[in-house]
């Protein structure tokens, strides 16, 4: 059971109906439970009728004996129930009631164990019915029936069945009641509502008995939905769903059984056995029966008790506000208590008027903490007398309880100060009731933390202990962190520890974030006090010089199924450059990726992120970049799950306890899919110039599957509409719409869609422009500094105009003329002043402010005024603690303690005024001195005996007089006739430290009858009573000073003086401030010193002096008067007291203290002893001994020789050494070699060798008329053998430098080239010198020998791989010896100059170019060569390209390319060639989009255009030849291939014109490939040149070839004949072939058409008839000598070109050539 709260435990009109919370949060089950309850309960009667029945067949003993155990058990009940009584009777008696008629006739039935089966079975139904009824009001009985159960089970005498279903149900019981143990009912929340039991499912048995079926319904599988309830407030909406949520999970889970009811229907069928019944019988059963209608009854009269919805409740008053009278200037609080559900809202009126806190800032305090309501009214007026209402409200009614404040205001005057803020302490003159005091506590601060300075990433702490008057065990203090007034909670950022006396919190890992104003606060009670302090936290260096510092404060916004929006500050500090923008980064919790989300800088800092997966939990972080750079990532937000807010609600209210009860699992009928309807609320909630983000309602018509959306935009004023999200819908109801255009108005709508289909569109947006809604702040004006601390200046500003959700403001600092400006904050500070801390003192500032909101920063406002950072003067505090130190019957000394604070400088004096008191009323204020008095006791004078008197004091400085103090006490003025003497005055405390102090005061004015003759000092710590004042000193002290030790560390204390005389001790002195025992950071204690020459001094050094601090030096704490034995000299924050001459006079104790500090001072005390002790010692300064510059030291030389030396400052002509080894003196000789410079005073001794028999000490004494002194060096050991061990290896190098020698060893570097330099540096080299290379034990043969001039050997290396891994030697050697050196290039040292190979190889990459290719675009680099090691990847707009046939990559010598095939627009953007060494990775850029990109495309597009018009023009591609000579009468068959796409058109040509075929001459063209050329007969007239014209639409070409007829014999001399007419050009006998080629493109490239032109028939076979050897070989010449001459002139210009001539032996010979024969196709 839950407890009362404190203030409800002793209030009995409480409604105990109410009185658990999560009751109230949970009664809704009992609706549920309405329908059923009458027929559960008549159904319990009918069973407890039937076993009445049964009851009478037992036998009178038997009755007797379960009546004695009845008897006894409800005894044992009754007590249980008397022990609950006192938290809840009136439950309990409904409860005991009922439960004790179920359970007693449960016990009844069960001793009957001669009973029928039929009997168990009935005695099993009513078991049953009362279970089901015992579950009802379960809650009530608190675990009676678990008690009960266990008691039945015990008593149970009947059969092994019933024996079963008694201990099923007590186990039930059990289990049951173990689920209630924190939520006292069982109650299911009112939204899971009960359903029809599906058509497949299984039916759910709860009783062992087959025929008991469950006939009723199930409860489906817990969805965790909630019922909203209307005509509430969100927030109250919220936390009763939550609330209900979470305990009907709770009970539900936590129960043992199964979630489902069952109805049990018993047989009618059953007979009822009638006997008869003796009287006594009779009247115990009707005595049961009434038993139970009564508990029946009274639990029906509960539930008509609860509200209608059995869930809220009117509010209701537990303690109502209590009227109070109170005097002027008091504090007063009025407090109720309120419960009621949902939590009422609590309102305060006066006189019917609410009281806003706002317009009364500091008069009202309302607070309002778990059910209890307070209103604080400070410092009461007589205006504040009126009635006081608290009203309050929530959805079931408000109500109202009225209090009435009277305050009376005092005639007289009283002191103030008697009223602080939370306090109700009057005047003692004041008649206080009890109910106007009100306990407080004391809450002191002490060692607080101060103004921070810290940087991102470290590790800072603020501490404070706090001391707490009175302390009360078990009552512990709350302690409150805030940061700019927002409470702090503990995280990984923030630690908070409190050890009982100091608080303390750490930021683990300080940002940004963290910069604020810290306020710890200290609650005891209804009293709290608090401190605060700023702590500034400056950005983390950057990583990238100039780069900007990182954003702060990324915050998650309207998280979503896929979408959030982000959003941040931005940073103080832009690195010297404009910010551009801002990259947001995510990354899933669980993972330590992080993915960019944005590929652009986005200026505004808000921006939408989608594409998150359901789910899954995220966090966010954001950099800002400008022209220099990127800066450091911001504080990662906190996780944000991609889920709808509705699931993101449910899980807040999951269980946390695991599930250990048994759900039943239904099967429901699958439903058909609904097409969802339009979503609803569509707006546009955020627009920029970047994006538009749209937000809408989900669709009430959408079946029982989740939706998912389809967004579409057009143009404003078109009906063009366009899918956004083309290919997947997105699943949260709100969107962010990217890519628009500047400027352009757009409307937006939206679809639903789900398996069943895409829904209509919802109603078009208005036309919304893309652009920037939110501009950019204005400047802020008036910038005004002023001063504040000698650290720190407050600046002002006026508010930023029309400023349009302002994040806040940026203060900057600058020295006057620096030009060097510096951020006052790194995070943006609301309001319009701030204090700007860290300045220099003295130094003349300017300022200037920006403001900030999500646009961005304004410019900078116009700059300040210099101001000087100076500490600011203001008038003292009032001095305080007036107190009568002497009283005459006309006059009377006052004393007082000094202000507290003095205002910045010196106080000049003060002013005292008095004032009478007659019949306690004050009259007017008189002043008592003109010009102001510099002591703090001052006797006024011309005062009335016997008269009453009241006086204050003001102080005064440079700035003015101060605000006068309180009106003291009222003193009478009269004669002191007293023996003893009056108080001390002016009690003081210096020299405080962890465990003393030194206490001053002034003797008393009032001395007594007769002398003070001592003191007395008391003390006591700050929190005890006034029993616990303790003497410090047994025996009176004359002096006026006195050290007290034994303090404890960090314990205040207060003190008090009594001065005595031969009368006795008298009044005590004023009480001193509180002191706390401890030694302040940075004290530093006076110093002794005695110089060379024997002077003797006291230092004193302060570093906490304000320009205006002075050393105040004292003796015996008495100012020092006589100087004639001191000498003072101060310089900066030192001081010095010279003694003249130390004696007997000069003895005491010596103090000095700093003024404008708080408290700096020291002493020292000079007794005898010390002074003998100083004077020993200056007498040894006067007679100094041989100062050393160096004691004695050992080093090695360069031949491994030690060297022992020591220097002294200066030697003498006569000084003397002696050297000593173990105690023996050593003599220069041939192992010794000693040396001494007596004119620079160094002593030196140098052994070649060291032995191990010169272990030991060694010692230099030295002696200088009477001054010695004397230096030993020990080598023993460990320290003796590394001494000799590095002796032996500066030998061994000695040597080795002798002959040729390395001095720096081989090494590598890699040249520009990309080739790897061997290199190392010898010395000692001679022309004789060889140095020889060695690779894994094999020489490398060297072609140019090394001359080393420059001392350099070096061996290339050039195209460096993995080949040349291996174990390099370099050897040098020549008659005087040799050296060697070994350079290791094997695993990870070839590893890393392969790294260094590949960078080199990749800074010596050229910068991207742009090839348009028939095939694409390539895009290439070269390099100086080409490694396997360097790693080579492709960026296609920062995402790395898939290679497939289209895109491909590759390396053709010194070129890196990538080849992208047939290129299409989305190959645009920006490529990245990333070269990675191994370690970094160097990039080549180039962007192929807009201009680039379409003029590569159209050079592309026309070169593959020329090669597919070369590839598909028209042409002859064989079987013509060059030349044919035949013989008159022959027939010519010519053959020859024809190629083109489409089919060219052939057309044949003599002599250039054109050949039409007839019968002499055939022509033929068959299937567009084969063109036949024939003549039948040929003769001498067919002789000339042919060509052949093949045309299509790409091209056109002509091939050309010669026919020469020779005649017959006896036609010769004609042939002759005409040849001589034809002129003298016929020299040419033969004609090379001509092939004119045209195409379309006009770009034809021979070698690209080597692919598709066969070559032509280069020899041709004629076979004909052997001719008559005596015929002459005729060579025909050509008839056209103009042709001829042209042929002529072209064979000389191209290559040689075959001539075919007719032999007699039948062969064709090629001229030039071998001859060889090959049959062309050519038929004679």
């Amino acid at each position: 059971m839950m407890a009362l709260p404190f203030y409800q435990k002793h209030h009995q009109h409480y409604d105990r109906a109410y009185r658990h919370k999560e009751l109230q949060s949970t009664l809704s089950q009992y609706q549920k439970e309405e329908k059923r309850k009458s027929a559960v309960y008549s159904h319990g009667s009918t069973a407890y009728a039937r076993g009445a029945t049964a009851y009478q067949q037992g036998s009178a003993a038997a009755y007797s004996h379960g009546s004695a155990d009845y008897g006894r058990e409800s005894a044992a009940y009754s007590h249980g129930i008397a022990a609950y009584d006192h938290e809840s009777a009136a439950h309990s008696k409904r409860s005991a009631a009922y439960s004790l008629g179920s359970e007693s006739l449960s016990k009844i039935s069960a001793a009957y164990d001669h009973e029928t089966a039929a009997h168990s079975k009935r005695s099993a139904a009513y078991s049953l019915g009362s279970e089901s009824l015992s579950k009802m009001t379960a809650g009530y009985s608190l675990g009676s029936s678990e008690s009960l159960s266990k008691r039945s089970a015990a008593l149970s005498l009947g059969s092994e069945s019933l024996n079963q279903i008694s201990t099923a149900y007590s186990l039930g019981s059990e289990a049951y009641s173990h689920g209630l143990k924190d939520s006292n009912v069982m109650i299911e929340d009112r939204s899971y509502k009960l359903s029809p039991k599906a058509k497949r499912a299984k039916q759910s048995l709860c009783s062992e008995e087959k025929e008991n079926k469950a006939i009723d319904y199930i409860v489906p599988v817990f969805t965790g939905r909630q019922v909203l309830v209307s005509g509430i407030t969100d927030t109250e909406e919220e936390r009763i769903k939550e609330s209900a949520a979470y305990i009907a999970r709770r009970n539900l889970f936590a129960t043992g059984e199964g979630v489902s009811a069952t109805r049990v229907a018993t047989s009618s069928s059953e007979e009822e056995q009638h006997e008869k019944k003796s009287r006594k019988v009779a009247i115990r059963e009707s005595a049961e029966r009434l038993a139970l209608r009564k508990t029946l009854e009274e639990t029906e009269e509960f539930h008509r008790k609860l509200n209608e919805d059995k869930l809220l409740h009117a509010p209701e008053f537990v303690i109502k506000p209590r009227s109070h009278t109170i005097w002027e200037k008091q504090n007063v609080k009025l407090h109720c208590t309120v419960t009621g559900w949902p939590e009422p809202r609590v309102t305060w009126y006066k006189n019917n008027v609410p009281i806003n806190v706002h317009t009364h800032p500091g008069k009202y305090v309302i607070e309002s903490r778990y059910g209890m309501h307070s209103l604080e009214i400070n410092k009461c007026d007589f205006d504040d007398t009126a009635q006081y209402r608290a009203s309050a409200m929530n959805v079931k009614g408000e109500l109202s309880a009225y209090a009435s404040l009277v305050v009376k205001r005092y005639k007289g005057e009283f002191d103030e100060s008697h009223f602080h803020a939370g306090t109700v302490t009057m005047p003692l003159s004041f008649g206080v009731t009890p109910q106007g005091y009100a306990s407080k506590f004391e809450i002191h601060f002490v060692d607080k933390f101060e103004v921070s300075f810290g940087r991102e990433g470290e590790t800072m702490s603020l501490g404070c202990t706090v001391i707490i008057h009175p302390d009360i065990k078990r009552f512990h203090p709350e302690i409150q962190w805030y940061r700019n007034g927002v409470l702090i909670t503990p995280s990984k950022w923030v630690q908070m520890h409190w050890s009982g006396e100091r608080a303390t919190l750490t930021l683990a890992h300080a940002n940004k974030e963290d910069e604020g104003l810290y306020t710890l606060r200290v609650v005891m009670g209804d009293y709290y006090e608090q401190y605060s302090a700023y702590v500034f936290v400056r950005d983390a260096d950057a990583e990238i010089p100039g780069a900007p510092a990182s954003p702060l404060d990324v915050e998650c916004l309207d998280a979503n199924k896929d979408y959030v929006i982000i959003s941040w500050k931005q940073p103080a500090v832009d690195g010297g450059s404009p910010v551009l923008g801002y990259f947001i980064d995510k990354c899933e919790v669980g993972t330590t990726h992080w993915s960019q989300c944005n590929e652009t800088p986005v200026k505004f800092a808000r921006f939408p992120v989608t594409g998150l997966i359901e789910g899954r939990s995220y966090i966010f972080r954001v950099r800002a970049v400008n022209k220099a750079g990127i800066s450091i990532p911001s504080r990662v937000s906190e996780p944000v799950a991609a889920l709808d807010p509705a699931d993101r609600a449910r899980l807040r209210s999951y269980p946390s306890a695991p599930w250990t009860g048994q759900i039943i699992v239904t099967e429901e009928e699958p439903t058909e899919g609904v097409v969802p309807g339009p979503p609803s609320d569509l707006r546009v909630i955020e627009a920029t110039k970047n994006y538009v983000v749209l937000s809408w309602k989900p669709p009430g018509e959408r079946g029982h599957e989740g939706v998912m959306y389809f967004v579409e935009k057009c143009t404003a004023g078109t009906e063009n509409w366009q899918r956004v999200n083309t290919e997947i819908p997105v699943k949260s109801p709100r969107f962010a719409v990217f890519d628009l255009a500047e400027g352009k108005s757009y409307r937006f709508r939206v679809r639903c869609c789900n398996s069943a289909g895409v829904g209509e569109p919802s109603e078009a947006t208005e036309a919304t422009v893309v652009g920037d809604k939110l501009d950019v702040p204005k400047a802020p004006g008036h910038i005004i500094p002023t001063r504040n601390t000698d650290t720190s200046v407050v600046v002002t500003w006026t508010e930023s105009k029309d400023a349009k959700e302002l994040v806040g403001y940026y203060i900057e600092a600058s020295i006057a003329g620096s030009g060097h400006w510096e951020p006052c904050n790194n995070n943006p500070v609301k309001g319009t002043r701030f204090i700007c801390h860290g300045l220099l003192t003295g130094a003349n500032y300017i300022f200037q402010v920006r403001a900030v909101n999500a646009a961005g920063l304004s410019e900078y406002s116009q700059e300040s005024e210099a101001i000087e950072v100076k500490a600011a003067i203001a008038a003292p505090s009032p001095p305080y603690d007036i107190t009568v130190l002497e009283s005459v019957r006309d006059s009377m000394v006052l004393g007082w303690k000094q202000p507290k604070t003095i205002g910045g400088a010196e106080i000049t004096g003060y002013y005292v005024n008095y004032r009478e008191v007659i019949g306690g009323v004050p009259g007017k204020w008189n002043e008592a001195n003109i010009k102001p008095v510099s002591e703090r006791a001052y006797r006024i004078h011309n005062l009335k005996e016997n008269m009453v008197y009241q006086f204050q004091v003001a102080a005064a400085n440079l700035a003015g007089v101060g605000t006068p103090s309180p009106p003291s006490r009222s003193f009478k003025c009269e004669e002191w006739t007293i023996a003893v003497p009056g108080p001390p005055h002016d009690v003081s405390c210096t020299e405080v430290r962890k465990d003393s102090l030194v206490l001053l005061w002034k003797p008393p004015v009032y001395i007594g009858r007769s002398p003070v003759i001592g003191y007395y000092v008391d003390l006591k710590e700050t929190d005890a009573t006034d029993e616990h004042w303790r003497s410090v000193n047994e025996k009176p002290i004359s002096n006026k000073f006195l050290k007290i030790s034994g303090l404890k560390e960090n314990v205040s204390y207060v003190f008090r003086v009594r001065a005595t005389n031969q009368a006795g001790v008298g009044k005590p002195s004023d009480t001193t401030d509180p002191v706390i025992a401890e030694t302040r950071p940075g004290t530093k204690e006076m110093k002794v010193d005695v110089d060379d020459n024997g002077v003797i001094s006291l230092n004193f050094e302060c570093d906490k002096m304000s320009p205006d601090s002075k050393f105040v030096w004292s003796k015996n704490y008495e100012p020092i008067e006589d100087e004639s034995r001191l000498v003072f000299d101060t310089k900066g924050g030192k001081s010095k007291a010279v003694f003249k001459d130390l004696g007997e006079d000069d003895l005491g104790i010596y103090s000095c203290a700093v003024t404008e500090t708080d408290g700096v001072s020291s002493s020292y005390t000079i007794d005898e002893e010390e002074m003998k002790r100083l004077l020993a010692l200056s007498h040894e300064h006067k007679f100094p001994t041989v100062p050393l510059k160096s004691e004695l030291a050992a080093e090695l030389l360069e031949k491994g020789q030690v060297r022992f030396w020591l220097q002294a400052e200066k030697l003498s002509g006569s000084a003397k050494v002696n050297f000593v080894f173990n105690d023996k003196n050593i003599v220069n000789g041939e192992k010794y070699k000693m040396k001494v410079d007596h004119s620079t005073g160094l002593v030196e001794m140098i052994m070649d060798k060291l032995e191990d028999d010169d272990e030991g000490t060694y010692t230099f004494q030295i002696q200088d008329g009477k001054a010695t002194n004397q230096s030993s060096l020990v080598l023993i050991g460990d320290v003796f053998k590394k001494l000799q061990k590095e002796a032996d290896f500066q030998r061994q190098e000695w040597f080795r430098k002798q002959g040729p020698h390395f001095v720096e060893y081989l090494g590598w570097e890699v040249t520009a080239d990309c080739n790897v330099l061997l290199k190392c540096k010898v010395a000692n080299i001679k022309k004789e010198t060889h140095i020889v290379w060695y690779k894994d034990g094999r020489e490398i043969m060297v072609d140019e020998e090394h001359d080393f001039k420059d001392g350099v050997c070096t061996l290339l290396i050039s195209e460096f791989s993995k080949k040349d891994a291996g174990i390099y030697e370099v050897i040098l050697k020549d008659d005087r010896g040799k050296d060697k050196s070994k350079l290791k290039l094997v695993e990870a040292a070839f590893a890393d100059l392969m790294n260094e190979v590949c960078r080199k190889i990749a800074v010596s990459a050229t910068a991207l170019k742009i090839q348009s290719t028939a095939d694409g675009i390539r895009l290439f680099s070269f390099v100086s060569y080409y490694l396997e090691d360097l790693r080579v990847s492709w960026l296609h707009n920062d995402a790395k390209i898939k290679y497939t046939d289209r895109v491909k990559t590759g390396v053709t010598g010194e070129q890196i390319w990538l080849q992208i095939n047939e290129p299409t627009p989305q190959d645009k953007g920006k490529y990245i060639m990333e070269l990675f060494d191994g370690k970094t990775t160097h990039t080549r850029m180039v962007d192929l989009s807009g201009q680039a990109f379409d003029e590569a495309y159209a050079e592309f597009q026309r070169l593959k255009q020329a090669a597919i018009a070369e590839r598909n023009r028209a042409r002859v591609i064989g079987g013509l030849p060059d030349v044919v000579t035949i013989q008159e009468g022959k027939a010519l068959n010519l053959t020859c291939n024809v190629w083109g796409d489409p089919v060219p058109e052939v057309t044949w040509l003599k002599n250039e014109k054109p050949l039409i075929a007839d019968a002499h001459c055939l022509l033929k063209y068959e299937s567009g490939k084969n063109a036949n050329f024939t003549i039948t007969g040929v003769n001498t007239i067919d002789s000339g040149r042919y060509s052949i014209v093949v045309k299509n639409k790409y091209g056109t070409e002509t091939s050309d070839f010669t026919v020469v007829v020779t005649p017959v014999m006896g036609q010769i001399s004609l042939v002759k004949h005409d040849a001589d007419v034809q002129g003298p050009n016929l020299n040419t006998v033969t004609l090379a072939k001509r092939k004119k080629a045209t195409t379309a493109s006009n770009c034809h490239k021979e070698e690209e058409l080597e692919d598709f032109v066969k070559p032509h028939a280069e020899e041709i076979i004629v076979t004909e008839e052997i001719p008559d050897p005596s015929e002459i070989l005729i060579v025909e010449e050509e008839d056209d000598g103009e042709d001829s001459w042209q042929a002529a002139k072209e064979s000389d210009m191209k290559p040689t070109v075959p001539e075919i001539i007719l032999y007699p032996t039948g062969s064709w010979i090629r001229e030039g050539e071998k001859s060889a024969e090959t049959n062309a196709g050519i038929k004679l």
